[in-house]
C-alpha cells in the first residue's frame, strides 16, 4: 500500500524511469505478431500480468502470465494462453479482446477486468469480466459493452479503460476516440481522456461524466496532437494519470494529476518517459499504455513499446518494465 503517512506522492517520484534490465522486453511474441496492451496486478506472491497478443490475422487475444513479487523480471505464461478469445459472432467484442484491467473489488473480494472489446470495424467499446477461479480463468459479466461508443467524442471508441476505488466509487479513465480532423500532424483519429464512475456493489453499472473529454492535453508541444491509453492510480490526495501524449510524430509518457477529474495539473518533469535511445531496441521507436503500480515499495511502469513505422504500420511491438528512480519519496 502507498505510505498512509504521506499527504502526497510529489510529481518527482514519478521521474527517471530505468528499464529493469531483464523485463526490457518483459513480453515478446512471434514475428508479425504483438504483445502489448499488459497490465500488472499483484496478489500475494505473485504480480500477474494481463495482456493481450496481436495476432498475424489482426484479432487479439487475452493471455496470463506472473512472476514473483521479488523478481517481477522472470516471467511464467500460463500454459492455457491464449485465456480469452473473441466472443461469438454478433457481439461487440466478436474479433478483439484486449487492453485488460484487473482490478480487486473490495465490496465482495472479487477480482473484475474492465477491457477493450471490438468487432473487425469501429467503434472500439469496455466491457466487464470476473475472475472465475483464477487469474487465468474470468467470465463476462454481460455481452454487452459497459461502457459504449454512444456520443461524438467516442464515436471511434470508448475504451482502453484504466480503474481506481475511492471509498464506494470506482473512478474509470478511458479513451474517447472521435473521428480524425484530417490535421498532417494529428494520428488517425482524433483522442481525448474521458472520465465515468460505477458504484463498487454494481461494476456494470457505469456512468459517464457529463464534462467528458474531461482532457484534451496539457497545453504543451509534447501532448499537442493527442492523448491516450491513460492509466489511474490513487495517491493519499491525488489521481495519478499516465498516458500516452502525441507531439505530431511520435507517442511519449507523461504525467497529470487531479482530485476532482475537473482540473489537472501537470508534471514539471513531462515527459516522463521516452523511447530509448538506442536506436536498435525493441522500445526505440514509440510508447504507450503506461501502468504505474506499486511493488517492493518501488513504482514500476509496465508499458508497450514499438519499434517501426508506427501503431498502424510496419512495426514490432512489445511490453517492457521500468522502475522509478526519483528523488523523492513523500510530502
Amino acid at each position: 500500500m502507498l505510505n498512509q503517512t504521506c499527504t502526497e506522492i510529489p510529481f518527482e517520484v514519478f521521474t527517471n524511469f530505468e528499464r529493469v534490465r531483464n523485463a526490457s522486453p518483459l513480453l515478446t511474441c512471434d514475428p508479425d505478431e504483438w504483445a502489448a496492451a499488459a497490465h500488472a496486478i499483484v496478489a500475494g506472491d505473485r504480480v500477474h500480468y494481463i495482456w493481450s497478443i496481436k495476432n498475424r490475422d489482426s484479432t487479439w487475444d487475452l493471455m496470463h502470465s506472473s512472476a514473483p513479487v521479488d523478481d517481477p523480471g522472470t516471467v511464467e505464461h500460463d500454459p492455457r494462453n491464449p485465456i480469452i478469445v473473441p466472443a461469438g459472432d454478433g457481439s461487440f467484442d466478436d474479433h478483439t479482446i484486449e487492453y485488460p484491467f484487473p482490478f480487486l473489488n473490495p465490496f465482495d473480494g472479487k477480482y473484475y477486468m474492465y477491457y477493450l472489446g471490438k468487432r473487425e470495424r469501429v467503434p472500439k467499446q469496455t466491457g466487464l469480466m470476473v475472475m472465475d477461479r483464477d487469474f487465468g480463468t474470468w467470465k463476462r459479466i454481460t455481452d454487452e459493452p459497459v461502457i459504449p461508443a454512444e456520443f461524438d467524442y467516442e464515436e471511434e471508441g470508448s475504451s482502453h479503460p484504466s480503474c481506481a476505488i475511492d471509498r464506494d466509487t470506482i473512478h474509470i479513465i478511458y479513451t474517447g476516440e472521435a473521428k480524425g480532423t484530417g490535421d498532417a500532424n494529428s494520428p488517425y483519429n482524433d483522442p481525448t481522456l474521458c472520465h465515468a464512475t460505477a458504484p463498487v456493489s454494481d461494476p456494470a453499472n457505469v456512468t459517464k461524466n457529463l464534462a467528458n473529454p474531461v482532457f484534451k492535453g496539457s497545453g504543451a508541444g509534447w501532448d499537442k496532437y493527442g492523448v491516450r491509453e491513460a492509466e489511474i492510480l490513487k495517491g493519499p490526495e491525488y489521481f495519478h494519470i499516465f498516458y500516452g501524449g502525441y507531439n505530431g510524430k511520435i507517442w511519449q509518457i507523461g504525467h497529470v494529476r487531479t482530485k476532482d477529474f475537473k482540473t489537472f495539473e501537470a508534471s514539471p518533469y513531462n515527459p516522463i518517459f521516452t523511447p530509448n535511445e538506442d536506436p536498435d531496441a525493441w522500445d526505440s521507436s514509440q510508447l504507450l499504455t503506461p501502468q504505474v503500480f506499486e511493488l517492493n515499495e518501488k513504482f514500476y511502469m509496465i508499458y508497450a513499446g514499438l519499434k517501426g513505422n508506427g501503431w498502424g504500420g510496419k512495426a514490432e511491438c512489445y511490453s517492457g518494465l521500468a522502475v522509478a528512480r526519483g528523488s523523492k519519496t513523500c510530502e
